[in-house]
């Protein structure tokens, strides 16, 4: 279980892939303090068990299934990715309840300035559109958001500034793909 708040933009160092399996090796710091092999890091918002430790970085496995229905099958060398260590019973809740468990991807649409605050247009599956509700939470590349609106093809998010430099959302342009998670009630 996670919070939605990034706690460290990490880099892709390596990634090999197979027909049906990946291992990902990520540059990092904060969240590898106090990790051990088979806890779960949050990688672009997708749950992954971390199997490796290094000094700078750590591997996580992913199935053909991981990288098939998330943007983790994307990931090339040097790519930026949000991550955040699973939550202990003590963490401040500021965000939602994050599973990291991805429900489908949303493709990005638009964006465009309010004020400092940039503002999204994702497109995603009926399904989802149909499961997301205004002013409701929505975890994107496992970013806890609020949902301005919802429509029969899109969806859009506010992101502020401090949001924008904590995490690789600022980096989305028109036509990326990204994860998406629906609120857990």
């Amino acid at each position: 279980m996670f919070t939605g708040l990034v706690e460290e933009i990490g880099k892709v160092k390596n990634i090999q892939r197979s027909a049906n399996f990946g291992r990902i090796e990520i540059e990092a710091s904060i969240v590898l303090v106090e990790s051990k092999i088979g806890d779960s890091i949050a990688v672009n918002g997708v749950c992954l068990t971390a199997v490796e430790f290094s000094k700078h970085s750590f591997v996580a496995e992913a199935m053909k299934e991981t990288l098939d229905k998330t943007s983790l099958g994307f990931l090339k060398s040097q790519d930026s990715v949000n991550l955040e260590r699973a939550l202990l019973p003590t963490t401040r809740l500021g965000g939602h309840f994050v599973s990291g468990h991805i429900d489908g991807l949303g493709r990005v649409e638009e964006i465009r300035f309010e004020g400092p605050a940039k503002i999204f247009k994702f497109s995603a599956s009926t399904l989802l559109l149909n499961q997301m509700v205004p002013k409701g939470s929505i975890a994107i590349d496992g970013v806890s958001l609020t949902l301005i609106d919802v429509g029969t093809s899109h969806f859009s998010v506010g992101i502020i500034p401090h949001t924008q430099s904590a995490s690789t959302l600022s980096g989305l342009s028109i036509g990326m793909q990204v994860n998406l998670e629906k609120q857990i009630f």
